[in-house]
């Protein structure tokens, strides 16, 4: 075992449930751990017009974190900084992590990349992505018979008189 990892598992009494998830975390979750697929911790949600993407980037400088976009997949590339030198032996308990981070995103729609903007504000990325045309949602007049057309969503199947 590392130093810092010794550190970390006897700095305080665990239970044997907390030591098996730490275990667990550790070799195969790696939640919050820079050098895992998991981290950043990341939000994607979509609205009618634009998909946005949220990262978590706490102790990140803007100008460390690089964005790119090819086809439908984001990718968010970095780095930790430490910010003062501190040797092993100092730390009585250490939990974050620094150094180099890459976070891959597959969108499951088609985006328009070269539109795309990003934000950076208190540790919180936000990248917004407007969707293609056709994957948009379209309203589309239906005619009945003599009747005025009834505008239909293409979304909701919902309708309303034209």
């Amino acid at each position: 075992m590392t130093n810092a990892l010794t550190r970390r598992m006897y700095a305080e009494p665990l239970t044997l449930r907390q030591a098996m998830d730490r275990l667990f975390e550790d070799s195969f979750v790696g939640m919050g751990d820079p050098g895992s697929l998991n981290w950043p911790s990341i939000d994607v949600r979509q609205t009618d017009d634009e998909v946005i993407l949220t990262a978590s980037l706490p102790g990140v400088k803007p100008n460390d974190v690089q964005v790119t976009i090819t086809g439908q997949t984001i990718n968010l590339r970095g780095s930790i900084r430490q910010e003062q030198d501190v040797s092993e032996d100092e730390y009585l308990y250490q939990e974050r992590r620094f150094g180099a981070f890459n976070r891959s995103i597959q969108l499951p729609i088609r985006v328009q990349g070269e539109q795309a903007r990003a934000s950076f504000e208190d540790g919180i990325l936000t990248i917004s992505v407007p969707k293609s045309e056709e994957v948009k949602p379209r309203q589309i007049q239906i005619s009945i018979g003599s009747r005025e057309p009834k505008t239909v969503s293409m979304q909701s199947g919902a309708s309303r008189d034209g």
